[in-house]
């Protein structure tokens, strides 16, 4: 197995046994991102920076030293601020200027022994799902360049996916880590909303963003959020037999691509052949209530909570000025109107609140209910759309919006802020298809436990086609 074929987990205990040293593991990653350059999916990659890192990591193996996440890389999404790189957000105005100091989240990746590789592509000011940016480029799929990686963080979930490191971390408002973990096949996890630190992220809305990581495994998704949570105890171990799951009524399950489908319920005949019990659990009114919450309480915050971003991080530019640079068709139609008669009036933002309260009492009341673990269903109703198809795609043999089908699942639970984990579960037609647990608000270890028994279950997700005939 080449070293780069590891998970983060598996890298670190490679490292601490001194199996290879970090500085000739960057040099590996560095071939691999150079040949990998179509993809698209760094925006900033730092190579000298990666090599530094990495004879400063093995240093420190060498004196004795251990950490969680010592030598091994992680990527950023362009959001995200570390200090001597670029947080551009995916957009032209704030291009060019370097973050003096890290943000939280990664401050503590950091204190971890982790190597910081680069910034990563990603949909305009994370206002979108396909990730196909005027400004940067389209970030392609690695199971198809023709198909979009997902979004916001598609590059994330293009770099995990080809091997170009093994973990990444991106963002999630509505979807913005699981649609990317879905349709790249690898695995992502939206942790409960306030869990991990916002501080240097550029924002949508402080209500509904979350940071969150995207690996191979789910049990590189426990160790990043030992780090980034700060909650180090190990996973309890889960037994599959006994397990209930929950299969939420309403949409969730409803027009799935064929192909889709049938993985899903591949999936559901394995977890209930080592017994686990799938039970149907009852969301009154979850749909109208999301739709009450969703956009509103976004744009609301996106103003107010970008305004005070680019104040308080010293980015030179104010509201108006950003706006006027966005280059994507698809962001600048929601919110260049924010400025003008377009904007949300305070009282609907007030409705939205108490709307989102009700939403969580749904979820509260529906798990209490039941008795369910967790809710299972396909992250996406459908594969990876083709570049291009940021408006609309043909679903099921009808043009549908991209944006509102493609976050029709993940969007609720975000609302609500509950954690989230989307796991690859195969292939249809060749591309990824994901399967999404949402758990209880605040139950994220609880939540992986469960997820670590559920991708036991499941088939190994094989590497993209090119990464296998490298």
């Amino acid at each position: 197995m080449e070293p780069t074929d590891l998970t983060a987990s598996q890298l670190a205990t490679a490292l601490a046994r001194r199996e290879f040293s970090c500085a000739e593991l960057a040099q590996v990653w560095i071939r691999r991102t150079e040949a990998a350059a179509a993809l698209n999916s760094y925006v900033e990659f730092d190579a000298e920076g990666l090599i530094a890192q990495a004879r400063r990591a093995d240093a420190r193996l060498a004196a004795g030293e251990r950490l969680p996440l010592l030598g091994v890389p992680i990527a950023l999404k362009d959001n995200i601020a570390a200090a001597g790189l670029g947080c551009a957000n995916g957009t032209w105005a704030l291009q060019g200027w370097r973050c003096e100091r890290d943000a939280r989240l990664v401050a503590r990746l950091r204190a971890a022994g982790a190597v910081i590789t680069g910034k990563l592509g990603m949909h305009e000011l994370a206002f979108g799902i396909t990730s196909n940016n005027a400004c940067t480029g389209a970030v392609h799929n690695p199971w198809d360049p023709a198909r979009s990686p997902g979004g916001s963080s598609g590059g994330a979930g293009a770099a995990v996916a080809a091997r170009l490191v093994p973990a990444a971390i991106g963002t999630d408002t509505g979807g913005s880590v699981r649609v990317p973990a879905a349709f790249c096949g690898v695995q992502g996890l939206r942790p409960s909303v306030g869990r991990v630190s916002a501080e240097g992220i550029a924002p949508i809305s402080a209500t509904r963003d979350t940071a969150g990581p995207l690996a191979r495994s789910v049990e590189d998704l426990a160790l990043l959020d030992s780090v980034l949570g700060d909650e180090p105890a190990p996973l309890a171990r889960i037994s599959l037999r006994g397990l209930r799951l929950g299969i939420p009524d309403g949409s969730f399950w409803q027009d799935l691509d064929p192909g889709v489908q049938a993985c899903a319920d591949r999936a559901l005949q394995a977890l209930r052949a080592q017994g686990a019990e799938c039970v149907p659990v009852a969301l009154p009114g979850l749909e109208q209530l999301n739709a009450q919450v969703s956009f509103v309480v976004a744009l609301y915050e996106f103003v107010r909570d970008m305004t005070r971003y680019l104040h308080d991080e010293g980015r030179g530019i104010d509201l108006p000025a950003l706006v006027a640079g966005v280059r994507s068709a698809d962001v600048k139609a929601i919110v260049e109107p924010l400025l003008g008669a377009g904007a949300v009036p305070e009282s609907a933002y007030r409705d939205a609140l108490a709307a989102r309260q009700r939403l969580q009492d749904v979820y509260r009341e529906a798990f209490a209910a039941a008795a369910v673990d967790a809710l299972v269903f396909p992250t996406t109703p459908c594969t990876a759309p083709r570049i291009g198809e940021d408006q609309t795609f043909t679903h099921n043999g009808r043009d549908c919006p991209t944006f509102p089908t493609v976050i029709r699942n993940t969007d609720p639970g975000s609302n609500a802020g509950l954690p989230g984990i989307s796991l690859a579960i195969g292939l249809a037609g060749g591309l990824p298809v994901g399967l999404e647990l949402d758990g209880p608000a605040g139950g994220d270890r609880r939540l992986l436990a469960v997820a670590a028994a559920v991708e036991a279950a499941l088939p190994t997700m094989p590497a993209p086609p090119s990464v296998r005939a490298a």
